[in-house]
């Protein structure tokens, strides 16, 4: 059997004298702990030493990817190939399965023969004859350095500098097109100003130009392939009654011209963008995947390098391109900024005004934990962008939806939240305030110091109308007064009282008190009390208190109507 062992100084190729050590392989490293039982299992047959530093970082390249270097593919010809009976002993799988694909020697790698290399290598200076220790340290280091150095930098997937300088000249390119479509509709304009209106996409706009050159020539102009059907009749009706001046053929050739320029100039960005895909995607595809190549092209093209953006923390990230802002804010002590560059995202972009901050701080932490998995990862694939990415856009729309979940497992969070419906930010004029239709009026309170008007109650019989009850009491009493003397005076005052004592009577009382008057009252003063009833009262009125004097003045006068019914009776009997 021969053994395959990689040293940093080239390929040692050694021959196994006795097979049935690598059946009792539990007992081989007490037979490496001396030289001379080294020697005595293994022996060395051939050694291929690597003339530089850049010969051995390829063939160690070249291992760790599983692939054959030149050097290796040469030894393997020369040395190994002859004895094809031989097995041959690699410490890596992969390694063996592609020397097996090229060579056809039955390669073998299993935990026996990893152990069995851990021992060659406790032996390695005694083994290996010619070659000092120092020597072997410095190549070790030396090669160590530059392995380090070439997986992290100089990889050619690694190399950010071409997707720096190409999303710097995507932005060069976008101001660029933008003044010279400007300038092309300025200057066409002045001879067809209705072109402007109707084409507002400016790739149509240069190509309808460069087809068609002046507007006379618009009817014999077939615009079929670039524009609809109802589009290109107006723009042909448009040209027929247009009012801009009559340019010359130069004038046309010249802005033709320029329409070229712009054509290949958008057709150059469109590759461009296409080239920045790719790079982005075999750079940092999980950083790709979750903002976009432009955002993340813009953030790398920021922070120097890819290597310098994995560093940087979320936060950082999140305000990156908003320096200014931030400095500013922290100079007037106000509030500092949300977000910088990624707030061009998709994610950012599809939130309302109040959830964009919430937002961009999770986005900027999932870009973080993206970017360093693409910086420092070996095997790199996007499934961790496009996990995170499908988390933040369920977790956007909790956000935009109100149901929101507590995290903690308290009384208080299990408890139920009203389900929060998002506003509108456009506020309304409420038009329904302008009409004051259809509603009930409202009732005026009355103020203490006015009199409240008298209500009317009506009797159990209906024909009569009573003024409240203090009111009839007064009344009633006065009647009373005026037949009777000193007796019906007495007890005039002690109905007073007794007014005074209860506030108000039941109505049972006051007919009681009617039906006494009634009795006692003659015929010409019931009919005189009907029309009092008849007639309403209202005591803010003045002829309130001219009633009142005329009952003081009965009260005073009972003898002068006592003379009258006597004349009345002695002129009856004299008839």
């Amino acid at each position: 059997m021969l053994v395959l062992f990689e040293t940093p100084a080239g390929y040692a190729i050694f021959k196994l004298l006795d097979e049935s050590k690598l059946s009792e392989i539990d007992n081989v490293y007490q037979e490496f702990n001396t030289p001379e039982g080294a020697a005595s299992v293994v022996k060395l047959k051939n050694f291929i030493k690597f003339e530089d530093t850049t010969e051995a970082l390829a063939a160690t390249t070249a291992a760790i990817e599983g692939k054959l270097s030149k050097t290796l593919k040469k030894a393997l010809k020369k040395y190994v190939s002859k004895d094809i009976q031989e097995q041959l002993l690699v410490g890596d799988a992969k390694l063996g399965n592609a020397i097996r694909e090229k060579f056809d020697l039955q390669c073998v790698s299993n935990s026996n023969v990893q152990e069995l290399m851990r021992c060659i290598r406790s032996q390695m200076d005694s083994l290996l004859t010619g070659l000092p220790k120092k020597e072997m340290t410095a190549m070790a280091l030396g090669l160590a350095h530059s392995l380090s150095r070439y997986k992290l930098k100089f990889s050619p997937d690694k190399i950010d500098t071409m997707i720096v300088q190409a999303q710097c000249l995507l932005d060069d390119l976008d101001k660029e097109l933008n003044n010279y479509v400007m300038r092309c509709r300025e200057w066409y304009g002045w001879h067809f100003p209705e072109l402007g209106k109707i084409i507002t996409d400016n790739t149509l706009f240069v190509k309808i130009v460069k087809l068609m050159g002046t507007r006379d020539n618009a009817s014999g102009t077939d615009l079929s392939d670039i524009l609809p059907e109802d589009l290109e009749e107006k723009v042909k009706e448009a040209a027929e009654i247009s009012m801009g001046t009559e340019i010359s053929d130069d004038d046309i050739v010249n802005i033709q011209n320029l329409c070229d320029e712009i054509i290949n100039i958008t057709d150059y960005r469109t590759h461009l963008t296409d080239y920045l895909k790719a790079r982005m995607m075999a750079m940092a595809p999980n950083l790709t995947v979750l903002i976009g190549e432009h955002i993340g092209a813009r953030l790398i093209a920021h922070a120097g390098s890819l290597m310098n953006l994995a560093k940087h923390p979320a936060s950082t990230i999140q305000i990156f391109g908003a320096e200014k802002a931030l400095f500013r804010a922290l100079k007037t002590k106000k509030d500092t900024p949300k977000y910088g560059l990624i707030y061009h995202a998709q994610l950012v972009g599809q939130c309302s005004t109040k959830n964009k901050g919430k937002m961009s701080r999770m986005l900027a932490a999932k870009a973080a934990l993206s970017t360093r998995v693409d910086a420092f990862g070996d095997d790199v694939s996007f499934e961790l962008g496009a996990e995170h990415k499908v988390k933040l856009e369920n977790r956007l729309r909790l956000l935009e939806e109100g149901n929101l979940k507590r995290i903690s497992g308290t009384a208080k969070a299990k408890s139920k939240f009203e389900k929060y419906h998002s506003k509108s930010e456009v506020h309304h004029y409420p038009t329904a305030g302008d009409s004051t239709l259809g509603q009930k009026p409202i009732k005026r309170e009355h103020s203490p110091d006015e009199q409240v008007s008298t209500k009317k109650i009506k009797l159990e019989d209906g024909a009569e109308e009573v003024t409240p009850k203090k009111k009839v009491k007064e009344e009633s009493t006065d009647d009373v007064d005026g037949q009777l003397n000193g007796s019906v005076s007495e007890k005039k005052k002690k109905k007073k009282k007794q007014s005074l004592t209860s506030d108000v009577k039941e109505e049972p009382e006051v007919k009681e008190e009617m039906d006494v008057a009634e009795e006692k009252t003659p015929k010409s003063e019931k009919k005189k009390k009907k029309k009092q009833s008849l007639v309403p009262e209202i005591k803010e009125d003045p002829d309130t208190e001219v009633k009142e004097e005329m009952d003081v003045t009965e009260q005073k006068t009972p003898k002068s109507e006592k003379k009258k019914k006597k004349k009345r009776q002695s002129m009856s009997e004299d008839a």
